[in-house]
């Protein structure tokens, strides 16, 4: 049945092209001449060089005869001096093309590094919505990890250190000019991380799907995601080597990206936000925390989708009302959080109750993302959230 008619507008984002395809990363050279590249910066962090994920690129830049500088400084939820620092290093060494190659840190300081080649200042310049004037350096990004789709999206996340919040840059320019998934430079990711990121592209999905800014494009990508993830997320935590669960995971991931940049995030991610900063986890197991509390208080706000995604997850709703229905959306994911060894309770970290306070007061600075979460939330509400997360 097809959605019912809305004279809203909807308007869909994604990477000028899109490479999906196992061993798709030998033809990152080949990317490059078609972008009219010549000289490489290409951006990772030392965990990545250390997997050897970036020989295949490097063999290819080595037999199409490409010059490249390696910048593999990437840090972690990456402070914006990290992008700084790569931008003045592209502008020195002469290059002309960014590859980005690791998890959402590296492809985003390399989309930080592209802007900054075209436009002046520092990176914290441009937070906020459509503030970058120009296109900059033509830019390939190739995910290693299934989960925050960044290869997809047209925004970069990054830390601000002085005054200890994310901080996120949103802009067309974010958009890769090609993005190349290849499911194999995820194979060596272990139990831990393939959770964390599954969580996050499921986080990506979800709260998107039920976003008040949700559009017909989103809805599609959003559905297939759900389902792909629910499916094969427990089989890669399982069995890392299982090519086909990559496989899946890695679109499901893209899939979800092209969601959210999109149709926008909401709650979760406010009140995931400040365990991060805080607390320096990583950003998909405090997405994942946070997902059945958030789900759980917003379920009035849209039944009819959490019900929808109940079904995707796997559950039964024939014959229920909605709001029953809704409810095993919330089931469905303590189900597989269960499944693959994810506690969504506060204590299980170390986190002190007396912390919630603080937690709340981080929260409300990221109230931008409760405008088109399907409930209102008070300050109230957070605090209540967390303590149930507790």
């Amino acid at each position: 049945m097809p959605p019912a008619y809305s004279s809203k507008t909807h308007i869909s984002y994604s990477p000028n092209k899109v490479v999906l395809g196992v061993d798709s990363a030998a033809r990152t050279a080949v990317e490059v001449r078609q972008l009219g590249g010549s000289r490489v910066l290409l951006v990772t962090d030392p965990g990545v060089i250390q997997a050897g994920l970036t020989r295949t690129v490097e063999a290819s830049f080595q037999t199409e005869g490409i010059p490249y500088v390696l910048y593999d400084q990437v840090e972690p939820e990456p402070p914006s001096r990290i992008i700084d620092q790569g931008a003045r290093i592209f502008k020195s060494e002469d290059c002309d093309l960014v590859v980005g190659i690791g998890g959402g840190s590296s492809l985003d300081v390399a989309k930080g590094i592209s802007i900054l080649a075209a436009n002046a200042g520092c990176i914290l310049d441009y937070i906020g919505m459509d503030l970058v004037s120009k296109k900059g350096a033509p830019m390939i990004l190739l995910p290693t990890t299934a989960g925050t789709g960044s290869e997809v999206t047209r925004v970069l996340v990054m830390t601000d250190e002085q005054q200890n919040t994310k901080n996120v840059v949103f802009t067309p320019f974010a958009l890769a000019d090609t993005a190349i998934i290849d499911p194999r430079l995820t194979l060596s990711m272990p139990p831990l991380v393939t959770a964390d990121t599954g969580m996050d592209a499921l986080v990506h999905a979800v709260e998107t799907y039920v976003s008040m800014n949700a559009t017909e494009f989103s809805d599609v990508w959003a559905e297939k995601a759900i389902a792909l993830i629910g499916r094969y997320l427990p089989v890669a935590w399982a069995k890392g080597s299982n090519l086909e669960a990559r496989y899946y995971m890695s679109l499901g991931a893209a899939l979800a990206g092209m969601a959210f940049t999109s149709g926008g995030l909401g709650a979760v991610h406010a009140l995931a936000y400040p365990l991060g900063t805080e607390y320096h986890m990583t950003h998909g197991r405090t997405n994942a925390i946070m997902l059945p509390h958030v789900m759980r208080y917003n379920l009035s706000g849209s039944p009819e989708k959490y019900a929808v995604i109940a079904a995707l997850l796997g559950q039964e709703i024939e014959g229920l009302s909605p709001m029953e229905a809704a409810s095993l959306a919330v089931e469905a994911v303590l189900e597989l959080q269960a499944s693959i060894d994810v506690s969504c309770r506060m204590r299980d970290y170390d986190i002190p109750e007396t912390d919630l306070s603080r937690l709340t007061e981080g929260a409300m600075r990221q109230s931008r993302l409760f405008i088109p979460n399907p409930r209102d939330l008070t300050e109230n509400n957070v605090l209540a959230i967390y303590q149930e997360a507790f």
